[in-house]
């Protein structure tokens, strides 16, 4: 009778694989497992788990023994450093297409033992692992290693997860990959001399929405992030504009590009806008609705957000601009010492304003979002 699986654990098979490289050179595996917190002792027991955080030590410490990203498991070391260059080549990408060809392209030339391929058949994208040499346990690893970091880097570049129609592992990996299927969350079947995954080509056209910032934030969580099914944690407004940075340039997407990227269709998207619309205009009205006695000057006062105290003689409503831009131009210094702002509508030459969103799915969705969120820059 097998044990429960205990989710967010890692089986220790995985551990005993992963060390096959240091084993075989004669290092002290004890401590090299003792420095990630694993007891020496689960070694022995088939049925122990070790958490994500004591396995994504273990890598750390691998990496710095061994000097090689892939553990010692292949015939010549992965340099360290490999990663994180290739991931600022992805983030470049405009799509996860040109990312899986830019990453296959960069690993092409730096990988002795294996190549990663990628090719298209009637709307299926396959992504797989040809073997250059004879594959032993260690490599045939460090590929299933490969696979499933590919796999999750590619989730987070375009911070969805990718649904995978099926994972495709050797027949002689059949014993070591309990936990493929649930890691994947996909089927998976066996084939002669063949490893990878396979998924619709229609995915190959999602946006990268990641960017050199919050690559930082990747690199410092990885790999225990990569450890995990990918779900994205953060939140609408910061996805949209992740999005919508990619634009500025150029034109911008309508809402039911932006909705598909999300994952989401225009109704919703639209519906979860304009709800965190009104949540941001009722704290902004409940501001504005402050006494000016509570406004009063003083030598740590701030300029003045609502209208009354900006030195309008009477309350006006301030509304985010329907179009990219600025919502007003600076004004006079006021008696707090502060730059007062003039809304656009006291400059008559630009005539009146536009209404405030369009309606209908197919408007652009810069409009929307910028006038319940203001702007979507930083």
């Amino acid at each position: 009778m097998s044990a429960p699986v205990t989710h967010h654990t890692i089986a220790i098979a995985q551990v005993i694989q992963i060390l096959q490289g240091v084993r075989q050179r004669g290092l002290d595996v004890d401590a090299i497992v003792q420095r990630a917190g694993i007891s020496p002792a689960l070694l022995d027991s088939p049925l122990s788990r070790v958490t994500q955080g004591q396995y994504a030590a273990l890598i750390f410490a691998l990496r710095r023994v061994t000097h090689d990203e892939l553990w010692g498991l292949c015939s010549h070391p992965l340099k360290l450093g490999s990663f994180v260059q290739s991931c600022r080549l992805l983030v470049q990408c405009q799509t996860l297409g040109e990312a899986l060809r830019t990453g296959f392209q960069f690993y092409h030339l730096m990988l002795d033992d294996f190549v990663p391929r990628l090719s298209m058949d009637q709307g299926v994208v396959s992504v797989r692992l040809v073997s250059r040499g004879e594959r032993d346990p260690k490599l045939a690893y460090a590929e299933r290693s490969f696979c499933f970091f590919t796999y999750g880097l590619a989730s987070w570049l375009v911070a969805r997860r990718i649904p995978l129609l099926d994972v495709i592992y050797p027949e002689p990996d059949a014993r070591y990959s309990t936990d493929a299927g649930r890691l994947f969350q996909a089927p998976l079947r066996y084939e002669q001399d063949r490893i990878g995954f396979r998924f619709e080509a229609r995915w190959l056209d999602l946006p990268v929405v990641q960017n050199t910032q919050s690559l930082q934030e990747f690199l410092q969580q990885a790999p225990a992030s990569l450890l995990v099914k990918y779900r994205d944690q953060t939140s609408l407004t910061e996805r949209i504009r992740r999005l919508l940075r990619r634009h500025l340039t150029g034109e911008l997407p309508s809402l039911e590009v932006v909705g598909q990227s999300l994952a989401m269709t225009p109704q919703t998207l639209r519906r979860r806008l304009l709800t965190k619309g009104r949540a941001t205009r009722r704290s902004r009205t409940t501001c504005a609705g402050t006494s000016p006695s509570s406004t009063s000057p003083g030598p740590s006062s701030r300029c003045p957000t609502s209208p009354t105290g900006s030195g309008f003689p009477e309350p006006v409503p301030f509304t985010a601009p329907s179009r990219a831009g600025p919502a007003c131009r600076p004004g006079p210094t006021g008696k707090h010492g502060c730059r007062q702002t003039v809304p656009e509508r006291y400059f008559p030459r630009f005539g009146p304003s536009r209404p405030a969103h369009r309606t209908h799915a197919s408007g652009k969705f810069f409009d929307l979002f910028a006038n319940h969120f203001e702007c979507i820059g930083d």
